[in-house]
């Protein structure tokens, strides 16, 4: 493609709004434009690197047994209303009425419409198991658009879903995809990790969310820093343990505390770590009050509270609904006599602690000499917390590390919570009728765009691996008015696509330095400059990656061209 026939707005200075470093160069180096908040036009570069990715996806999901198929964005609400997530999907969910006054929402994921579709022609085991997907513009009302392409309402999704007959089945299928993403993110040239996930409002469990590793990544990612043992800080498990003390058990003491309410000040008050202090937190699963204990210097995590009750939602109790339920302000309850009528769940941490320190249900008090097995009524210990840094890793080898990571892949094995909701089922050998079991599987292919711009780029510009890279070369002339280099570079650019090379040739009447800025900032592969020695038929390869920058004749830039991007 010729530069001047092609549309590559470049920009020189950073948009003031852009945050982060794939939005900058994105906009700085012509990919994108921004029509509103959190929704883009995808240039002539953008949409040939969307292409790029699409591709690899198709191939990787094709070799894994997938058809592709294309659903429609609009779906009418009461397939959402069958599956139950009309009214419980959130505002995120972008919602209207048709001139008929019916209602439909824009296709934030679809779940329901393949549901619906196969459950319609799917009767007999025969034809599971079944995998299907797609790759389209999937559509999401954020509250706060951010980051470019990362946080939008409007991006693009490979979605895939799988129909069974088996758990085994089921659990074949959900490996070779994880290959498959695996094989994807490999090939995008990403640093990712799979991490264990919370599946959150898609239902089942058995989730893998695919990381790349990234400063700018709203999610963090517990790791091992000896295996590969890696998993969304919310699921990772905590090893078991108990404080493992000598300490001979002391009387529980009623001891004032005039407004001292966190953990810091009653730790500060009472001259002790945050270890010994019990930390008491009220929640609400569904309807059911919980009073959750962890240790002073841990965090409650409400996911594993929720998986622990398999509860649909929960949430901490407001001040006032701790007030009435247990009769004391927040900042002086606990376990030992308890007013109210709650369920005490503690964390395996405090099982064992002795001479610990723990709100006394009245305003002002905090007991001492805390022995939770004698002064309290414990229901279950169990793994409540978040898990930290330094803690030892869950399967036992190496301690855990953080992360921020990029969420760009996300799997989930859904069992049968949408086809029993909608009647999705199947005659099994015996002709008995049975719920198909569903997995799901999703890749956000413009966040791949952004999660690649984010690893690789430099302070010149973007840094393309080769097989997304919108062209495999950048040609230029040095200077357009040039005959002798005009011919030459006219020659090149129709000899190098010949031979199977897609070229971006720079022919626009420009200075050199503005071409080569250009060049960098768009960040090709190699770029091929026709300057000087045309008339002896050399000219100069640079490599973007390395800098690194040679001549070469033009008998042999095809071979040297093609070794250079593994052509």
């Amino acid at each position: 493609m010729k530069q001047s026939m092609t549309f590559i707005p470049t920009l020189r200075e950073v948009p003031a709004d852009a945050e982060i470093k794939s939005h900058q160069l994105l906009l700085r180096a012509g990919f994108m434009r921004q029509n509103a908040s959190g929704l883009y036009s995808y240039l002539p570069l953008a949409q040939r690197v969307l292409s790029n990715i699409q591709q690899i996806v198709r191939e990787e999901m094709d070799n894994a047994g997938a058809a592709e198929l294309l659903m429609p964005a609009l779906q009418q609400s009461e397939l959402w209303e069958e599956s139950g997530r009309w009214y419980t999907y959130g505002p995120e969910l972008m919602r209207m009425r048709d001139r008929h006054e019916r209602q439909f929402a824009l296709g934030a994921t679809h779940e329901e419409v393949i549901t619906s579709l196969v459950r319609d022609e799917v009767k007999s085991y025969k034809r599971l198991p079944l995998t299907l997907y797609q790759i389209q513009t999937k559509f999401r009302d954020e509250k706060r658009p951010r980051f470019g392409l990362l946080r939008g309402r409007e991006f693009i999704m490979k979605d895939a879903y799988s129909f069974h007959s088996s758990s085994e089945s089921l659990d074949e299928i959900y490996d070779g995809l994880f290959k498959a993403y695996s094989n994807i993110f490999t090939r995008c040239q990403l640093n990712f990790r799979a991490v264990i996930a919370d599946s959150g409002a898609m239902g089942g469990k058995d989730t893998h969310e695919f990381m790349v590793l990234s400063e700018v990544g709203e999610d963090t990612i517990a790791y091992s820093d000896s295996s590969a043992f890696a998993a969304n800080v919310e699921m990772a498990p905590v090893i078991a343990g108990s404080p493992g003390t000598d300490e001979q058990s002391e009387e529980l003491e009623r001891v004032h505390t005039p407004q001292q309410k966190t953990i810091e000040e009653v730790a500060e008050f009472l001259k002790v770590t945050k270890e010994k202090l019990i930390k008491s937190v009220l929640f609400k699963a569904d309807d059911k009050f919980i009073l959750v204990l962890v240790r002073g210097d841990h965090e409650v995590n409400d996911i594993k509270l929720k998986n622990h009750y398999n509860a649909s939602a929960v949430e901490i109790a407001s001040p006032e609904e701790t007030a009435k339920v247990l009769g004391v302000p927040t900042g002086y309850i606990g376990p030992v006599n308890m007013k109210g009528e709650a369920v005490i769940l503690a964390d395996q941490a405090l099982k064992g602690l002795v001479n610990g320190i723990c709100g006394a249900n009245e305003e002002g008090y905090h007991y001492t000499g805390v022995d939770l097995s004698r002064d309290a009524k414990i229901d279950s210990f169990s793994d409540l917390r978040f898990i930290q840094e330094g803690d030892a890793s869950p399967d036992g080898e190496g301690v855990i590390k953080f992360a921020k990571g990029i969420e760009v892949g996300h799997i989930f094995k859904l069992g049968t919570r949408y086809s029993e909701a909608m009647n999705a089922s199947y005659l099994d050998e015996n002709g008995r009728s049975q719920p198909m079991i569903m997995g799901c599987y999703g890749i956000g292919v413009s966040r791949t765009l952004a999660a690649i711009v984010e690893e690789h780029h430099d302070d010149k510009g973007i840094v393309w691996p080769a097989e997304v890279a919108p062209y495999d070369l950048h040609l230029l002339s040095a200077n357009a008015k040039n005959a002798e280099q005009a011919e030459l570079s006219e020659k090149l650019y129709k000899e190098l696509r010949s031979k199977g090379f897609d070229v971006l040739y720079d022919d626009r009447q420009e200075r050199a330095g503005v071409k080569f800025a250009d060049s960098d900032l768009i960040g090709l592969p190699l770029r091929i400059t026709v300057g000087k020695r045309a008339g002896e038929g050399i000219v100069e390869i640079k490599v973007r990656r390395t800098g690194e920058s040679f001549e070469c004749s033009v008998e042999e830039l095809p071979l040297k061209a093609a070794d250079l991007i593994g052509k």
